[in-house]
């Protein structure tokens, strides 16, 4: 596998480059609250938000509708992108690093077709068992079954996994679980059926909720700490297998839970929020042109910068062709196709 390679130098101090990447997500966030159909102004934002924490912090003096745009309608939308974003971009930091491959991103075990899997069943057989609850659990579920069929599949006869093998059975499973979708779609028989399930399969926030935003948010935040904890083995793994496995690390062992770990961040993210593609890919590449690979300054910075990005291209997704709404994952394809061209060509004419 290649190994990820990083500028010897940060660009800026990390201290004053995570300041401004603080200052992006705050500003991102507050620029998707207060755009849309019905604009909000900036300081009426915030005299909201501060209202809500507690009411002497700020006089009432706006509508009560805004006041329920705010808070109700667009706050828990800025918050599950922010969410969403951030996971995705620290799973293909992690991802990277555990499998040496600058290519790895989120999608590449099969995660998110298992979780398209479980979600377009829900929408083709009109399953409502758990209400507003059945599609997140239940893409939630299929991409966990994803992730055991891969773990099991790149398994050797030793019972050892490698890189290679994770790889090659994570795409051959992604492969597989898309025929399925396709054969889903195809045979539902209902137009209404199959565009619902296209427009989850590309990604979109819509619909986001208090009550549905708690779950990814926890398993994201607990799920980059955890990373965080493990930084030291992540950086050792970027040295090589027998390097890291010489300094006293048990790769097997330790590349198994990272794996597991990964899964079960991004099967939230994915739940709800569909399958939302090159934020994984791109964004690890930026962090260490910014940081350089060192893990404990690079997934920080990801977090951050993967929140800022996806509630940016969220609140692009629902104000370019409003009252449309394009589907989020269409422009993040969009804007990371080319970045991914022009470093294929950087690192081409590095060599």
């Amino acid at each position: 596998m290649t190994k990820v390679r990083a500028p010897r130098r940060p660009a800026l101090p990390f201290p004053l480059l995570l300041l401004l990447l603080c200052g992006l997500v705050l500003l991102s966030a507050t620029a998707a609250i207060a755009l849309g159909s019905v604009r909000v102004p900036a300081g009426e934002v915030w005299g909201i938000l501060l209202h809500r924490l507690h009411p002497a912090l700020a006089d009432p003096g706006w509508a009560p509708v805004r006041e329920t745009i705010v808070w109700d309608v667009r706050l828990p939308r800025v918050l599950l992108a922010g969410a969403v974003g951030a996971g995705l971009a620290v799973c293909g930091m992690a991802l990277q690093a555990l499998v040496r491959n600058p290519l790895a991103d989120p999608m590449l075990l099969g995660i998110s077709s298992g979780a398209t899997v479980g979600a377009v069943l829900v929408v083709v057989f009109n399953v409502t068992v758990l209400g507003l609850f059945t599609l997140p659990l239940a893409a939630f579920a299929g991409a966990l079954g994803a992730l055991v069929a891969v773990y099991f599949l790149a398994l050797g006869a030793d019972g050892r996994m490698t890189s290679l093998r994770l790889v090659l059975a994570g795409v051959a499973m992604a492969e597989v679980l898309s025929a399925v979708v396709g054969f889903l779609i195809v045979t539902s028989g209902d137009p209404h059926k199959t565009q619902a399930a296209l427009r989850w399969m590309l990604g979109g926030l819509a619909g986001s909720t208090w009550r549905l935003i708690w779950i990814p948010l926890a398993v994201v935040v607990l799920g980059t700490v955890a990373l965080l904890a493990v930084a030291r083995p992540l950086n050792l793994l970027l040295a090589g297998e027998e390097a890291a496995a010489a300094l006293g690390l048990d790769v097997h062992r330790f590349r198994s839970a990272m794996f597991a770990l990964v899964a079960v961040m991004v099967g939230a993210a994915v739940a709800v929020s569909g399958a939302i593609g090159f934020v994984g890919l791109i964004l690890p590449h930026v962090v260490r042109l910014l940081t350089g690979a060192d893990h404990r300054r690079a997934l920080p910075a990801a977090a951050l910068l993967g929140a800022a990005f996806l509630i940016a291209a969220d609140l692009a997704a629902r104000t370019l062709i409003s009252p449309e709404e394009v589907p989020v994952g269409v422009l993040t394809a969009l804007a990371g196709g080319p970045f991914f061209l022009w470093l294929m060509r950087r690192g081409a004419a590095a060599r």
